[in-house]
């Protein structure tokens, strides 16, 4: 895998668009910027896997990372996304060294990464990064809370749809590049049933599809056609930010 340097990248590159490094003072990036580096992060790319060691945490910078809970007949289903927003490493921050679940790249992207240690040896000096670190660990917890009730709940066309307006949020534009194969995973239902249910949303006008690519077409109608998960989440992230302001 391709790693260039990040030395000048965090402060002055006007294409890092991770939030948490964004959000911190600049003694703490420059902290940072001696051990970070940029690396590209291809489509299937596994960042963390479920039962090993977490060697390197990732600052997503453009792309989507996907957290799945690994059955033990193999089946996969996604309890979390991070985009620009997030983080990858999170057990570190608990004191753990190993990850609970696996955690890929469903589009390719780039991060900003270093190693395990690095990060730990950092914390003490960075505690802006450490309560960043933390407030997004609440969000992906509160979303695998959220997720688990949708699944359990809520019908196939209603979790797509809240989906692909999460996704959409996370990578900007319309376009989310993904084969109904890959959305089965992470809906944890059967391909006949995404098939089902993008059909749908198409017939809607909501959304247009072919092989490898879904596209957005009326994002409005999209958010009346979720189930109610996705205004919860969105509801409580803005709670959250105007608590810590």
């Amino acid at each position: 895998m391709p790693v260039e340097r990040a030395n000048q990248s965090v402060t002055t590159n006007r294409n890092v668009r991770n939030q948490i490094l964004l959000g911190i003072p600049s003694n703490e990036r420059e902290i940072l910027l001696k051990k970070l580096e940029f690396t590209e992060l291809p489509r299937t790319t596994v960042l963390n896997e479920a039962g090993q060691p977490i060697k390197r945490v990732y600052f997503i910078n453009t792309g989507l990372a996907s957290v799945l809970n690994v059955m033990n007949d193999g089946k996969l289903v996604e309890v979390g996304l991070a985009g620009a927003e997030g983080f990858i490493g999170l057990p570190l921050l608990a004191g753990f060294k190993s990850s609970a679940a696996r955690v890929i790249m469903q589009v390719g992207g780039s991060g900003y990464a270093m190693s395990a240690k690095d990060l730990l040896a950092s914390l003490d000096k960075t505690p802006t990064l450490a309560k960043r670190l933390a407030r997004f660990g609440q969000e992906l917890a509160f979303q695998a809370m959220q997720v688990a009730g949708c699944n359990r709940l809520h019908p196939v066309d209603q979790r797509l749809a809240k989906w692909l307006l999460m996704s959409q949020d996370r990578l900007g534009g319309d376009v989310v590049p993904l084969t109904q194969e890959f959305l089965a995973h992470m809906l944890g239902t059967r391909r006949a049933s995404v098939t089902v249910a993008a059909g749908r949303l198409q017939k809607a006008g909501l959304i247009s599809y072919k092989r490898g690519e879904l596209r957005v077409r009326n994002r409005r109608g999209l958010e009346k056609a979720s189930c109610e998960c996705y205004e919860t989440l969105k509801r409580q992230h803005e709670a959250w930010n105007k608590e810590v302001k």
